[in-house]
């Protein structure tokens, strides 16, 4: 079981700058890609950004040139640094993680909340 443990959220004013951590731990596990996710109330949830471990980087056109993942040397932490941030960014984040066999794992979320 991979545990998921998620901080950096918080509240900003729009054109400010968040960073997201996500830690995973727990059991014998590969990890083959971690990246964030984001839900606004009524919304479904969407793709912010993944990281391979190999380090390649996907990004969703809403964090183009705003937002860049990245992650530590144990490639067990992953970092989300938001900038330039809009009142539409305003969301629950999520960390997830994907194993090499294929499992799914979760974070708890946490509210980056963008206003004045």
């Amino acid at each position: 079981q991979v545990h998921l443990v998620e901080s950096g959220g918080g509240l900003v004013q729009p054109g400010g700058s968040l960073r997201l951590s996500c830690a995973a731990s727990g059991g014998a596990f590969s990890i083959f890609r971690m990246g964030w996710y984001r839900q606004a109330p009524g919304d479904q949830r969407q793709l912010v950004a993944t990281i391979t471990t190999g380090g390649i980087a996907n990004y969703a056109d809403s964090g183009k040139g705003r937002f860049t993942i990245s992650r530590d040397s144990a490639k067990t932490t992953v970092y989300l640094q938001m900038t330039s941030l809009k009142p539409e960014d305003t969301a629950v984040y999520y960390c997830k993680v994907t194993t090499n066999v294929g499992a799914d794992y979760w974070g708890q979320g946490t509210q980056v909340t963008v206003s004045s």
